[in-house]
């Protein structure tokens, strides 16, 4: 399964990093691919490590003005010619979509997929990895909007929120075919 993720190249603290890496190590431990942004800086290449190390492939899929930063060792890397593309291709690789902690750049490429979902125009699971409530905010502004009737569509029908890594990988065993899915319930955002 192609398992794309939307995070921070920035470098966190061990409360970010520890999260990420056990979640992508249960990725490479699946035998998974990850889809990332290929970087080999920060969140995105502690994220890669763990898939790298624990047996599963790296797609990256980057852009021209960040080649310098781009992960070397990658199974594939692409360079797209603008960050629009950058997205579009990361989608169309994917198989499902996790989002970690990251900045705006993550909070555009969140938003994006969601309003494609809202649209059926992406039909695959997409997680909110919400480690140690970091996405607490951005779950209540969705949920306000889902209240207020500004979603055409359930919410619970857009995003899964999975407060741990093995959580995020087991509603993927669910919901998009992996595993055998003997994990708990998915809660819905």
């Amino acid at each position: 399964m192609n398992i794309t993720v939307f995070l921070s190249a920035g470098d966190l603290g061990e409360c970010y990093t520890r999260p990420a890496r056990e979640f992508a190590e249960l990725i490479g431990k699946g035998g998974h691919t990850l889809v990332w942004g290929g970087s080999d800086t920060g969140l995105m290449k502690v994220v890669a490590d763990g898939v790298r190390e624990s047996g599963g492939r790296l797609n990256g899929i980057s852009v021209a003005f960040l080649r310098k930063w781009a992960r070397e060792d990658a199974d594939e890397m692409t360079f797209a010619k603008d960050l629009a593309e950058r997205k579009a291709l990361l989608l169309g690789e994917s198989d499902a979509v996790v989002v970690l902690p990251g900045g705006v750049g993550t909070l555009d490429e969140v938003t994006e997929v969601l309003e494609l979902k809202k649209h059926g125009l992406y039909g695959k699971p997409v997680v909110l990895l919400n480690t140690g409530g970091f996405y607490d905010g951005l779950i209540l502004q969705l949920r306000h909007m889902d209240q207020q009737g500004f979603l055409p569509v359930p919410l619970a029908e857009l995003l899964f929120v999975a407060g741990t890594g093995a959580d995020a990988v087991g509603y993927l065993e669910k919901h998009a075919g992996i595993g055998d899915g003997t994990v708990a319930e998915p809660r819905p955002a």
